[in-house]
């Protein structure tokens, strides 16, 4: 019997809501210098101690991200190369700001020219 669902498999590595005020303070640095770092070596670095703090391996696309959904507060840290994210923005360096699968299914944001 075949069982079809619109629902996408969820991409979560980690909880962000759910990390201790020290290592969320720690994940926020390491996102935040990543973020304005023009250094590729630097931003593997940055990236590689952001996904640590989380208390998740960094998955082999080498970048995490927390979602940036404009319509509610969601905690969800994930891999960047997940199917069915979405680019709601883009930072003053070009970095997205992404959707997660989740919020992309349950009220997507307009796509990002």
């Amino acid at each position: 019997m075949t069982v079809l669902t619109t629902h996408r498999p969820t991409t979560h590595l980690a909880d962000y809501d759910k990390l201790g005020p020290t290592h969320q303070a720690h994940f926020n640095s390491f996102m935040e210098k990543a973020d304005n770092t023009v250094d590729a070596t630097e931003y593997a670095f940055l990236m590689a101690a952001a996904a640590y703090s989380a208390g998740i391996p960094l998955p082999l696309s080498g970048e995490i991200a927390k979602c940036a959904c404009p319509h509610c507060y969601c905690s969800a840290i994930f891999d960047t190369a997940a199917p069915g994210l979405c680019i709601v923005e883009t930072s003053t360096y070009g970095l997205p700001l992404i959707q997660c699968t989740d919020c992309t299914d349950e009220h997507p944001a307009p796509i990002e020219d």
